[in-house]
């Protein structure tokens, strides 16, 4: 018997420490059996057309899936029977039947006391639909060449098809807790019970029933055993080889970086690389780190953690990996152990994780003056699994409510509005909620707004290393494969870059001017929104010498602004910069007032940069020369428009012109954008 290949999944074991608590992410492939029956459900409602002769298929897999689903409606299931081949086409003919078509032969009796006497359910059904291939200009497709829809049997009801053998199937999620379930020593029918309890399944409504459970559970004993210890030596040689790959990259690239552990028996347990041009990336943008351990080896039981960064275009930058034996705390330690001394012991200001208690107590222990921060956008992902069947059809009013309470920015206001939320909604002894505020310290913006981030809480920028990690893991490889493809993607991703983006000047503020000349495009694009918003809001001067600042409208909180003239500084209650290193238009419209036509240099962090890139620039010209494009094309357009609007006859024919010149614009082909940039290294080098 040959062990599977390696396969990674996101982590499925809820924060909150209960083993029987597990996570289900939104948007995740993997469905519950409750979404899988939602979704059979839906299918079984749509209009299914009934097949006809002639009606063609791509494939045959195509035409056994479309009968498949006609059958369901209908109130049957289907079968594959005989197939025809021949030396040039190859299979020509298949032949799909009714499940009920045909004769049971007689069998000869086993040779026991009691030999089983099982009833055919075949009973001569001739139901039935034929395909046959033909090759068009070149192409092969299928056609349906016979068809019949008379049945000799009853056909079932909806909720008597759905438990026909053909349409029971127990998901993979299902699977993985089926088997944790049956480890923890849980009887069949106990496992059913936990199942529909946690997923708010009516009993009886499963797309699969306790029989199928059953026979799963006794066919993976047969086979666990075996695969141990053919998986326990598979696991051995991918570590070694992993081992022999970072030995030979590090050959090639001298500022290569490794480092593992052995167990009592010389087995590698732990190992960690970080690429070469890594460290230099990291003295310009090792101001935040993110720690990501959302994956996990279902094959192999091993955590991956990878090192992240964002650089001054507001893209990821990959440092580093380790694949840790388990999610102890001594393995956490070692982790972030290595990961310092690869960096030269140069200690981040903030560290971005997900909620993990072995992994806070680490952090607090081998970071102490490095700020601690729990990424909003996996809590997120969690809420759906945690609240969405307690509150049933409210929780997207919940979520709603929630997702306000997040940004709220006063800590009193915060705890006041959590304990009222919670009362609402009955979540006051919910233990997801009581871990949630908890670790309310390292989420709540109220309390973290004064630590900086440089974005890296933006939900595109979760999304961007959510993506990332999918597409590299999603294959089923062996450890060096893995290494490899993160290697590649890295090299990939240094060499795909942005092109140059025009930034316009949106409101002839000098301020506004002088920033696009020093700022990167990402950094900018934030810079000139604050900008724009800036000059909707009023300011008073208060009797203490600050600056009360508010929306013309009041549509949001007022913040106090304190100026400091003599050493040309700014600090504005809302932390903005200390968050993000880009001044808010609160101490914007202050710096407007006071006839700044430059911000001081102080509130140009090197992070954010154009000179601070990883790779030099040579995009300075070319902003100036957009300049000059931008100003011919406004000049077209306003001269265009003028003639346009001399009769409605002109104005139909230069709009028609526009939008097709528009839609011939869009059309045309584009360099393919990476999501992810990270610096060079020589892992794919051969």
């Amino acid at each position: 018997m040959k062990p599977s290949n390696n396969i990674w999944i996101q982590r499925q074991q809820c924060p909150c420490g209960d083993w029987k608590c597990y996570i289900k992410y939104e948007g995740d492939d993997q469905t519950s059996a409750s979404s899988q029956l939602g979704r059979s459900e839906t299918t079984s409602t749509e209009l299914v057309f009934t097949p006809y002769v002639g009606q063609i298929f791509k494939s045959d897999d195509d035409a056994f899936e479309y009968y498949s689903n006609f059958a369901r409606k209908n109130g049957f299931s289907i079968r594959k029977a005989r197939s025809t081949e021949s030396q040039h086409l190859g299979i020509y003919r298949r032949d799909f039947v009714c499940y009920r078509s045909g004769f049971n032969q007689p069998r000869k009796k086993a040779n026991v006391e009691h030999p089983r006497d099982r009833k055919s359910i075949r009973c001569g059904c001739d139901a039935k639909l034929y395909l046959t291939k033909e090759i068009v200009d070149g192409l092969a497709q299928w056609y349906v060449s016979q068809f019949s829809n008379v049945h000799n049997h009853e056909l079932l009801e909806d909720d008597q098809v759905r438990l026909l053998p053909a349409y029971r199937k127990i998901q993979e999620a299902d699977q993985e807790r089926i088997l944790l379930l049956s480890k923890a020593g849980f009887p069949i029918n106990r496992i059913v019970k936990v199942l529909e309890l946690e997923k708010g399944v009516q009993p009886g409504h499963f797309p699969f029933i306790e029989k199928d459970v059953r026979n799963f559970v006794r066919t993976c004993k047969k086979t666990v055993q075996e695969n141990d210890a053919l998986l326990t030596e598979k696991r051995e040689n991918d570590t070694l080889e992993l081992l022999e790959a970072c030995k030979s990259v590090a050959e090639r690239d001298p500022d290569f970086a490794y480092d593992y552990t052995t167990d009592e028996n010389q087995k590698v347990e732990n190992i960690a690389w970080l690429y070469g041009d890594s460290v230099r990336a990291y003295t310009l943008y090792g101001d935040v780190v993110t720690f990501d351990t959302t994956y996990r080896s279902i094959t192999y039981g091993l955590l991956l953690g990878v090192w992240f960064g964002m650089d001054n275009h507001g893209k990821a930058i990959l440092y580093g990996c380790v694949l840790l034996q388990d999610e102890s705390s001594h393995s956490f330690t070692w982790a972030l152990q290595t990961f310092v001394r690869f960096i030269k012991g140069r200690h981040p200001q903030t560290i971005v994780t997900d909620m993990e208690l072995a992994l806070r107590d680490a952090i607090a222990r081998e970071l102490p003056n490095t700020k601690h921060v729990v990424c909003i956008w996996h809590i997120l992902s969690k809420l759906s699994s945690w609240l969405s069947s307690p509150l049933g059809s409210r929780y997207e009013d919940f979520k709603a409510e929630f997702d306000l309470l997040c940004h709220e920015k006063n800590v009193e206001d915060f705890e006041h509005q959590w304990n009222l939320l919670v009362a609402r909604y009955e979540l006051v002894t919910d233990k997801h909620m009581a871990l949630l505020f908890s670790y309310r310290g390292f989420w709540s913006i109220s309390y973290i707004r004064g630590s900086f981030l440089a974005r890296t809480m933006a939900p595109e920028f979760s999304q961007s290393l959510h993506t990332f990690l999918k597409r590299i893991l999603g294959g089923q490889t062996c450890l060096q494969a893995s290494f490899e493809q993160i290697g590649l993607a890295a090299t990939v991703g240094n060499q795909t870059r942005d092109g140059t983006r025009y930034m316009h000047i949106k409101t002839c503020l000098p301020i506004e001017e002088h920033a696009r000349s020093v700022l990167t495009p990402y950094a900018f694009n934030v810079l000139q929104h604050e900008i724009v918003l800036s000059l909707q809001y009023a300011i008073q001067e208060m009797a203490d010498g600050s600056y009360l600042v508010q929306h013309f409208k009041k549509m949001d909180g007022e913040c106090f602004v304190i100026w400091m003239p003599e050493d040309e500084q700014i600090h504005c209650s809302c932390k903005e910069f200390e968050h993000s290193g880009i001044l808010c238009r609160h101490s914007l419209r202050l710096l407007e007032v006071k006839n700044y036509f430059q911000l001081p240099e102080r509130y140009f962090p090197l992070r954010w940069r154009w000179d601070q890139s990883l790779v030099p620039m040579d995009d300075q010209n070319a902003q100036s020369n957009n300049d000059e494009c931008a100003q011919a094309f406004h000049a077209l357009a306003e001269a265009l428009l003028t003639e346009s609007l001399i009769s409605k006859e002109r104005f139909n024919h230069v709009q028609r012109e526009i939008t097709g010149l528009l839609a011939e614009v869009r059309s045309m082909p584009v360099a393919e954008e990476l999501s992810l940039n990270i610096p060079p290294n020589n892992v794919s080098e051969t």
